[in-house]
């Protein structure tokens, strides 16, 4: 069992085989003000602060542009979420169903575990950092999306739409953005573009899963002549005709707009209804209307982006908390410090079992920079106590043991983030 030291008095400590319910000893300490009657409900739904007219906003850093959106929130109300990390979707769907839930209050965010114990957490804790990345992968993996997992795009499921998970799925989005969580960086480029009201259509063969189909386009697509085209529009023509872009084609060359066509009907045309249902949640807190008119601001937070985590940016968000120059522990925290550095080297290279994103999620809650940036200020500590890392995700504050080789640095540091509950490991 690892002592818990210093960090037994803050809430979001994880570690492995922890007993202490450190989020619990938050809320004692700290308790908010619990209001979840509909008057509170409407004056939450009061705070506005509207940033869509803005003719600056695109010049600003995407921190700067959620933090504004996030100047909506009403801190001194919360919306309640009970959530096991069996099961990430079925906590959230009632807690963003509740009668009393307003994505203008805050949110609290209580983790039971295997043993119906309790983890509790508010805030800035990693609790809800944590319960946003969490239910931002298990979106990614709902029915209502179809295509690459990169590169997601809204599909019509009866079900769904009787249950107006679409809406729910926006909203969802809309939220974790602005209340400091990730954004879902897995949907399609052309669905946002068609979103946020841009004409352009870039999609491809391979982002159509079902194979006949694809094959179908694929024959289509590599057509070598007019007549092998024209024979295979009209084996294929109920299914031309159903995106209506079955045609009498006088050039070979007309291959590629029939493909182009055929692919925006499947993935835009034939689902409008379920995107707009995901646009009504996704105008949550404004986000949509931002979208909207400043598309090059959010669309980096919802698709796949291009820059990846690196070494670099850990060790410079982390600030190591060091003791007097010249003390011996000061001398052992700076040879840490290089073991540090190098761990995140080893985990960037693919030299350990950890990868970088799981080392954030240790630390932070959330596998990655969130377009809200980091608050608190992320820092190093160093434990003389335990021989395995620890932290405290509501003040991500990591915690680095003291030890004498490289090589126990990064297998204590490995063990204790891959067994850590919750955190260390998705």
């Amino acid at each position: 069992m690892i002592l818990l030291s210093e960090a037994e008095d803050c809430p979001g400590t994880s570690g492995s085989a922890l007993e202490t319910t450190c989020y619990r000893k938050y809320t004692e300490l700290y308790a908010p003000i619990i209001v979840e009657d509909s008057e509170t409900s409407g004056d939450s739904d009061a705070v506005t602060h509207d940033i869509s007219e803005d003719p600056e906003i695109e010049q600003r850093p995407i921190s700067e542009v959620i933090a504004n959106l996030a100047l909506q929130i009403d801190r001194h109300a919360v919306s309640r979420f009970h959530i096991g990390r069996s099961d990430i979707w079925d906590g959230a769907v009632r807690g963003f169903k509740r009668g009393t839930f307003s994505e203008k209050k805050d949110l609290l965010v209580k983790f039971s575990d295997d043993a119906g114990m309790f983890e509790e957490g508010i805030d800035t804790g990693g609790p809800k950092r944590e319960f946003l990345s969490l239910l931002m992968k298990s979106l990614n993996k709902r029915p209502i999306f179809d295509g690459p997992a990169e590169s997601r795009y809204l599909v019509y499921n009866s079900t769904a739409i009787r249950e107006d998970e679409y809406s729910l799925a926006g909203k969802m989005i809309a939220v974790s953005i602005v209340h400091g969580g990730p954004g879902p960086n897995f949907l399609s480029k052309d669905l946002v573009r068609y979103i946020s009201g841009q004409s352009s259509f870039n999609s491809s063969i391979g982002d159509i899963t079902d194979e006949e189909i694809g094959k179908v386009l694929r024959k289509i697509h590599n057509a070598s002549s007019l007549e092998t085209l024209r024979d295979l529009m009209v084996q294929n023509s109920t299914m031309l005709q159903t995106a209506g872009c079955f045609k009498h084609v006088r050039s070979v060359e007309e291959r590629k707009s029939i493909v182009k066509e055929y692919l925006r009907w499947y993935i835009i045309d034939r689902n409008h209804s379920a995107i707009e249902r995901f646009k009504d949640g996704l105008s949550s807190l404004q986000v949509l209307t931002v979208l909207q008119q400043h598309p090059e601001v959010l669309t980096p937070v919802l698709c796949l982006s291009d820059k990846k985590l690196s070494a670099t940016d850990i060790e410079n968000i982390f600030r190591p908390e060091l003791s007097l120059r010249g003390s011996n522990k000061r001398l052992q925290e700076e040879k840490t410090l290089s073991f540090w550095a190098d761990y995140l080297l080893d985990c960037e290279e693919s030299q350990s079992e950890v990868t970088l994103e799981e080392v954030f999620m240790f630390a932070t809650g959330v596998p990655c920079i969130p377009p809200a940036g980091m608050e608190p200020q992320p820092r190093l500590h160093f434990l003389a106590s335990s021989t395995l890392p620890m932290a405290n995700t509501c003040a991500n504050t990591l915690m680095l043991p003291l030890l004498e080789n490289y090589n126990t640095f990064k297998a204590k540091m490995s063990f204790g983030i891959k067994n850590s509950p919750g955190f260390g490991c998705i």
